[in-house]
């Protein structure tokens, strides 16, 4: 398995201004990468990591193993950040980091069917105590809504061509594997399409790790229950690494430092909606060319910070 780099890391960390004595939470835990640097700046402090893999928990175990007397793991979905405090005693907290998207820790084991290119299992659960399979989706959704979580997941544009090749070859014969599913995806998109950009079944296996794991139908909510939970001051760093959870992150933070609904012509709010949050990062923070040189899966990587007002 290769080693997993953390993304964006030292600007994460910096821009999360790290107090000494705080509590953190790192709501996608992985191999630790992010709380590993945390842990290195805390004196009296608390991390709180939250992963949905219980693999990644154990990795994460291992290599935070030196800092066990200042970390609480938790097997869990960020989305319950709420619950999961209350679960350890905490009621607020200092800040957070959510890394979206999936690891390598994932991708490169061929047996959680993530990747598409080694043959696997057609899974992509995050939770393997999740019910929903990519495998079930594959075979058992209809064709419009195939069609319709490729173009909006995925926005991939041959989304309705895709869809309508996967039903006709399972029509056949049941597709089990990332394999099998890859090949499909792969005649389904012109030759001259497949010339340029990236691998072909990229945007479909990426619609459907989506799809399975309900990540981009919970994030504004988790956003929100993450900002309720901090302290005045206290800051959240989010990492997202396609356009539509970037969009999601930059809509709802506006939202929290903005949020009056009231008519434009008002002379004063009378909605009351108090403003809950102040942006940092104006525009995302982006990786350096070096960092993408020594991480590819860094190129699409987008940070975006704000604090709690």
């Amino acid at each position: 398995m290769k080693e997993h780099k953390p993304v964006l890391l030292i600007e994460t960390v910096e821009l999360l201004k790290v107090k000494e004595n705080g509590v953190y939470v790192d709501g996608t835990l992985g191999a630790g990468g992010h709380s590993m640097e945390i842990l290195k700046r805390l004196n009296g402090g608390k991390l709180i990591g939250i992963d949905r893999d219980m693999n990644a928990i154990e990795i994460a175990r291992k290599n935070l193993r030196d800092f066990s007397n200042m970390v609480t793991l938790i097997k869990g979905n960020f989305k319950d950040i709420k619950n999961i405090l209350s679960e350890v005693g905490v009621d607020m907290i200092d800040g957070a980091v959510l890394d979206l998207g999936f690891s390598s820790i994932q991708v490169d084991d061929p047996e959680r069917g993530f990747s598409y290119q080694n043959d696997g299992p057609l899974d992509m659960r995050m939770d393997k105590d999740d019910d929903l399979t990519a495998e079930e989706i594959v075979n058992t959704w209809g064709e419009k809504e195939l069609a319709e979580i490729i173009s909006t997941y995925g926005e991939e544009k041959w989304s309705s061509r895709i869809a309508h090749f996967i039903v006709e070859a399972r029509g056949k014969r049941k597709i089990n594997t990332t394999g099998q599913l890859a090949e499909i995806i792969k005649s389904a998109i012109p030759a001259r399409a497949r010339r340029t950009g990236p691998h072909p079944a990229k945007r479909t296996f990426q619609a459907l790790r989506i799809a399975v794991n309900s990540e981009i139908d919970i994030l504004s909510d988790a956003l929100k229950n993450f900002v309720d939970v901090l302290k005045p001051g206290g800051r959240i760093c989010v990492i997202s690494f396609h356009s539509l959870e970037d969009r999601i992150v930059k809509q709802t933070f506006k939202e929290l430092e903005n949020p009056c609904v009231c008519p434009p012509d008002l002379p004063a709010c009378v909605c009351g909606k108090e403003q809950k949050l102040k942006i940092i990062t104006k525009k995302p923070v982006l990786p350096d060319l070096m960092e993408i040189e020594n991480n590819p899966r860094a190129r699409s990587a987008r940070l975006r910070v704000a604090e709690r007002t």
